[in-house]
């Protein structure tokens, strides 16, 4: 028998993910509060670099979600409700040595094998369609269909289309359970007490405290840097750039890689704007609010190193934010082990503005009682057994 859709929903976290949830919901006539315990895309989603992209995963679920993911940020853009918040565009993989010559290939080959379109530059090919590149440019797989969208500016879109306003500066402080311990019937904030039928944390690395997951959740920070307008330049990018280099520093290439505890990777987003986006680092240590010399000084020359025209642009601003990640590089998507109607999403790290859309529908319809448009089964929060949620 399928359950009945709710007709009230608690939705913990407001960055893209949450908002997205609580944009699906508000569709389908459900009542939502959504509660964040700073503002609006504060945090991961306020400091993402926008890629919605396939470009550097290996086929499998995350692969399989992005493509739907990427999908569905298109179909939301031709209806209206993303309409000059996503750009398409293409990005191309730079590989600049024998050994990323080498492991390009392979990653190709592996992306075409899932379905992706891809194309490999080299040579006069590449210098014709990517002439504002070095000489270092050894070889080049341009992965069509891709885009990049602004994480606060999709949450406001979500927002404001769902005529839903954010519960700021309210902090959860544990979930209320009935008396068999399987159903939440409210949840304690700094503002007092709030029931619904339905709970659906999204908090990132907030979830962790609420719901017993300090074990799971591990916070990874990057440093990203942003220019000042170029035009000409901009405009002589038919895409993004992501290094070779990039596709170990995420621990893309060989399963069960992990990368190094500082990942120093090179992607560069020519901006609608006229700016550029440069990233990036994954890091397991350090200030996780701040940036250093030495990550922006070692970013800066690779860019110039591979795009010798942006030696000429200045930097505008650096920042740094800190994203959730899953001890096994999967988010947690899904029903919390044990509780009825208390449902978790959360732990993208980088991949939170692609998934965002897709996986607030695909919670959404399994909250519903329907089939969600993406298989959940590989995020399953189950499979690291039953939490200690906070009550």
């Amino acid at each position: 028998m399928q359950p009945r859709p709710p007709s009230s929903a608690i939705v913990v976290g407001s960055g893209i993910i949450g908002a997205a949830c609580a944009y699906f919901l508000a569709k389908r006539g459900i009542s939502v509060r959504l509660l964040d315990a700073s503002a609006p895309a504060a945090e991961a989603t306020g400091a993402a670099d926008g890629a919605v992209s396939v470009a550097s995963k290996r086929p499998g679920p995350m692969m399989s979600a992005a493509l739907e993911g990427v999908r569905l940020y298109g179909q939301l853009a031709d209806e209206g409700l993303l309409a000059g918040a996503f750009k398409r565009r293409s990005t191309f993989i730079i590989a600049a040595s024998d050994d990323e010559c080498t492991v390009l290939a392979s990653h190709s080959a592996a992306l075409e094998s899932a379905g992706v379109k891809v194309e490999t530059l080299s040579g006069d090919r590449l210098r014709q369609a990517f002439p504002v590149l070095s000489n270092q440019a050894r070889m080049a797989v341009e992965v069509h269909g891709e885009g990049h969208a602004i994480g606060y500016q999709i949450v406001h879109r979500l927002l404001t289309a769902s005529g839903i306003t954010v519960d700021r500066d309210t902090r959860v402080e544990g979930l209320r359970l009935d008396r068999s311990g399987q159903r939440v019937t409210g949840i304690d904030t700094n503002r007092g007490r709030l029931a619904a039928d339905v709970f659906l944390v999204a908090a990132g690395s907030g979830s962790a405290s609420l719901l017993g997951l300090s074990q799971v959740l591990t916070p990874r920070k990057g440093q990203l840097l942003v220019t000042e307008r170029a035009p000409a330049l901009n405009a002589a990018m038919p895409g993004a750039i992501m290094s070779g280099r990039y596709l170990l520093s995420k621990g893309s290439q060989k399963a069960g890689y992990s990368p190094p505890p500082r990942g120093l990777g090179l992607v560069i987003d020519p901006l609608v704007t006229g700016q550029f986006l440069i990233g990036g680092t994954r890091e397991d240590f350090g200030d996780r609010r701040t940036n250093d010399i030495e990550a922006v000084s070692r970013i800066l020359c690779d860019a110039v190193e591979l795009v010798p025209g942006l030696a000429s642009v200045r930097l505008l601003r650096s920042f740094a934010g800190v994203r959730t990640a899953v001890i096994d590089g999967l988010p947690l998507v899904g029903r919390v082990p044990g509780l009825e109607n208390a449902f978790v999403a959360t732990g993208f790290e980088g991949d939170g503005i692609c998934l965002g859309p897709i996986t607030g529908q695909s919670i959404v319809q399994l909250i519903c009682g329907e089939k969600p448009s993406i298989d959940l089964s590989f995020f399953d929060p189950a499979r690291f057994g039953s939490y200690g949620a906070a009550a």
